[in-house]
């Protein structure tokens, strides 16, 4: 068998450590492939369902989507380019301009935002298992049904987080095709019952029109891109910049987001309004359908959550493998998925489906922006150049090195990050919590944009006359060989 072959079909050997050139064979259509085949499933589409929920109508609906997710892609897609450059995941890269601990950041938020997300994806999963079973056959749609489907599903996705990234490259090509073609028929199971009227009597969820519109641009635009932060470099720091160019790797990693994200939610916005899903979105979705489309809902329920639930849980395999170094990438894999089981029960038997979906990403971006906009500015100031070795300094459980800064930690990253997560806390609206500072907003929840430009004023100020660390032209930016983990 032929050595490449022998690495295609095992378990990846790879967790955080410095991917080695001979192994970063992925192509920038891939990391594209995976950013729109993960996400076709109900995990994503349910956020297409948000601006229905908070009483927009169905065009102002799509325009919040539309405007919030191409904003978002404008900050995120940039941040692919940096594990392009060093070989390893985004929250490690970070310790350039963090320091070597305090990338940890980085890994916290890119774990936690990881961990809601493939509970989300697994839960609605479960309700798209359960429901069409119900109806075609009777099976009993109490709690001990959705157990079962939430078990299933959860050992399906970790056993693909498990065996990584190239099983999830080649995986996302065939469930992005299905999706796509269950959405085609979904559009003609739904059409005749569609309707641009609002689903809710309730009128808008904010009080008012501009002030709701803000909050779904932000919930269920900006939030798509924002919960890619620390994801992206999980697929390109596997593509080579020997041969493939940045650009080639930025335009993949944008048009992957917005396709992989708007076909979905549009799709969710639309079979929203013609389920008239007020309150609920997988219920009604099921009960609206015709016989003949529960077969394709139920396929996608399965398929579509393991997919976009796997490359979730890799993902937070990766960070708490980075976070705690001991542990292996299958251990660490093994653990999130614990966790994220566990969140998936926690959503469906204790809390509000809307409030918390709603509250869990504005409060993830608040604090996820800061992160983004101070690695962005580190990769600018040292013109993408780094140093691979000193950046695995805390998985080696070393000390020293070109990031060492002040104890493995740059405090004034650090303290710019503390004061525009602040800042963005502050300025959060939501059902579960409302910050003081929107009434300074005029009610608007402007917490990304408010985090964003705080953080970068405060970075750009705190680090006057204090240069971001660079490699000198003999440090090799690519070793031929991985670093110890």
């Amino acid at each position: 068998m032929h050595p490449e072959t022998r690495r295609d079909s095992g378990i990846e050997k790879h967790g955080v450590d410095t991917i080695p050139e001979s192994d970063r064979t992925g192509r920038p259509r891939d990391v594209a492939g995976i950013l729109l085949g993960s996400n076709m499933c109900l995990g994503v589409v349910i956020f297409g369902w948000l601006p229905a929920s908070f009483g927009l109508e169905f065009w102002p609906a799509i325009a919040s989507m539309v405007a919030g997710t191409l904003l978002g892609t404008v900050l995120v897609a940039p941040l692919a380019l940096v594990s392009f450059r060093t070989a390893t995941n985004l929250s490690t890269s970070s310790g350039g301009t963090f320091g070597v601990r305090g990338r940890l950041i980085g890994s916290m938020i890119g774990l936690l935002l990881s961990l809601g997300y493939a509970a989300l994806t697994v839960w609605t999963g479960g309700a798209a298992i359960v429901g069409p079973l119900h109806r075609l056959f009777g099976f009993p749609d109490g709690g001990a049904s959705f157990s079962a489907a939430y078990a299933v599903l959860a050992v399906l996705s970790v056993l693909i987080a498990i065996f990584g990234y190239r099983l999830l490259t080649r995986m996302s090509k065939w469930v992005a095709a299905g999706t796509l073609a269950l959405m085609a028929l979904g559009i003609v199971a739904y059409a005749g019952k569609f309707s641009t009227a609002p689903v809710t009597d309730a009128g808008y969820a904010m009080g008012d029109f501009w002030t709701t519109w803000a909050l779904s641009a932000v919930a269920a635009g900006l939030s798509g891109p924002m919960a890619f932060i620390t994801l992206l470099g999980d697929y390109s720091r596997y593509v080579s910049p020997r041969r493939y160019s940045g650009p080639s790797v930025f335009v993949a990693s944008a048009v992957g987001m917005v396709l992989g994200l708007l076909v979905p939610q549009l799709f969710g916005t639309f079979t929203a309004f013609a389920s008239g899903a007020a309150d609920d979105y997988v219920g009604p979705l099921v009960a609206a359908a015709p016989v003949w489309f529960l077969i394709p809902l139920l396929l996608n329920g399965v398929f579509g959550t393991i997919g976009n639930a796997g490359a979730l849980i890799y993902s937070m395999g990766l960070d708490l493998d980075a976070i705690l170094p001991p542990l292996s990438r299958v251990q660490a894999t093994i653990l999130t998925s614990v966790a994220s089981t566990a969140l998936v029960f926690l959503g469906y038997f204790v809390w509000d489906a809307e409030d918390a979906v709603t509250a869990f990403v504005l409060l993830l971006t608040a604090i996820g922006a800061p992160w983004a906009v101070i690695t962005l500015i580190g990769f600018h100031r040292c013109r993408g150049r780094y140093d691979p070795d000193a950046l695995q300094v805390y998985n080696r459980r070393s000390r020293g090195g070109l990031y060492w800064f002040t104890g493995g930690w740059n405090l004034r990253a650090v303290a710019a990050w503390a004061i525009g997560s602040t800042i963005g806390l502050l300025s959060v609206d939501t059902a579960l919590f409302r910050g003081p500072l929107t009434e300074w907003t005029f009610g608007l929840d402007l917490s990304f944009a408010l985090a964003a430009v705080t953080t970068a004023a405060a970075y750009l100020l705190l680090t006057i006359g204090s240069p971001q660390p660079v490699p000198d032209a003999a440090t090799p930016e690519v070793p031929a060989q991985a670093a110890s983990a």
